[in-house]
């Protein structure tokens, strides 16, 4: 039997096109706002991502909501494509359906930070940074 988390985790998913680790890259090259939603520790422990944006996850839909007094600059409408990540794509999952139901383009990255990680992509997206300034 599952729990009731694991039900809420699956329709979560069952809305989302969820984007593999190695096509980050890509979507990040094609305008798509990757968020880095892990806790400080956490990120701490594991690594960076230099070509993301944290925002912990307790204060993420102020913030990627355009019509908030406390969106972020990168919120300019409801088409920016947003890809959540978090350490291995639980959270993120959860996340990213919490921006759709504001009517935000959202999704997560399958496996999270790790998955990043175990294909390469994070190397692609620090390379990718080389020569240009880091976003805060």
């Amino acid at each position: 039997m599952s729990s009731r988390i694991d039900a809420v985790l699956q329709s979560a998913r069952a809305r989302l096109t969820r984007i593999d680790a190695a096509d980050v890259p890509a979507a990040v090259a094609r305008g798509a706002v990757l968020v880095d939603i892990r806790p400080a520790a956490q990120r701490a422990v594991e690594g960076e991502v230099g070509a993301a944006l944290v925002i912990e996850r307790n204060v993420l839909e102020w913030r990627c909501d355009p019509t908030s007094d406390a969106h972020i600059p990168e919120a300019t409408g409801d088409d920016v494509e947003w890809i959540v990540l978090c350490s291995e794509g639980y959270t993120s999952s959860l996340a990213a359906a919490s921006l759709q139901e504001l009517g935000l383009r959202a999704t997560d990255v399958i496996g999270g930070y790790h998955a990043l990680v175990a294909t390469g992509a994070l190397q692609q997206l620090d390379a990718s940074l080389v020569g240009t300034q880091q976003r805060p």
